[in-house]
C-alpha cells in the first residue's frame, strides 16, 4: 500500500488545500491529512476543530483518513510506515523553503517529499490570508467550502 502524509495547520481548510488533497488522493492508496500541532501558532480553531473540519469536507475521498500530531513529521512518517511527504506549492517563495524542509526530512529519515503546484485560481490562497479578509469583512465564499465559511465567520463573530 503506498502511503503519503499532507501535513499543514488547516486553520482553517481552504478550497486549495482540497485541491491538493484530492489530486494526492488520486496517486495513493492512502492520505493522511495530518494536522500538525506548532505550539508557537496562534490559532482560531483547536486541533480537534480542524480535524473535524477537515473529516467533513474530505469525505468524498475514501482513501483520506485525518490524524493530528505533535513532533516532527518524520517522526509521524516512520510511527505509520509513510514514504511520501505531500506539499502544494503556491510560488517560488513556497519552493524556497519547503526545499529545505524537503531535504532535512530526507536527512533525518529517508521519506521523499513530492511537490505539487497548486491550481493557479488557488495561488495567492493561505489560510492566514482568508481569517485576515474575512475579519475585515471581505467575501471569502469562493476560498473555502461552505461549511468552513460558516464555521469562521461565527467563530470570527464571538471573538468580536
Amino acid at each position: 500500500m503506498t502511503r503519503a502524509v499532507c501535513p499543514g495547520s488547516y486553520d482553517p481548510v481552504t478550497n486549495g488545500h482540497l485541491d491538493i488533497i484530492g489530486r494526492a488522493a488520486k496517486l495513493f492508496d492512502e492520505v493522511v491529512v495530518a494536522v500538525l500541532i506548532n505550539k508557537n501558532k496562534k490559532t482560531l480553531f483547536s486541533v480537534e476543530e480542524r480535524t473535524d473540519m477537515l473529516a467533513e469536507v474530505t469525505a468524498q475521498w475514501p482513501n483520506v483518513r485525518i490524524d493530528s500530531w505533535h513532533g516532527l513529521l518524520v517522526d509521524y512518517c516512520r510511527e505509520h510506515d509513510i514514504k511520501a511527504i505531500v506539499k502544494g506549492l503556491r510560488a517560488v517563495s513556497d519552493y524556497d523553503y519547503e526545499l529545505q524542509m524537503a531535504q532535512m526530512n530526507h536527512q533525518l529519515s529517508g521519506v521523499d517529499t513530492l511537490f505539487m503546484p497548486t491550481n493557479p485560481i488557488y495561488s495567492y490562497l493561505a489560510s492566514s490570508l482568508v481569517k485576515d479578509v474575512a475579519t475585515y469583512g471581505g467575501d471569502v465564499s469562493t476560498l473555502l467550502p461552505q461549511t468552513i465559511e460558516r464555521r469562521l465567520m461565527l467563530r470570527l463573530a464571538e471573538r468580536r
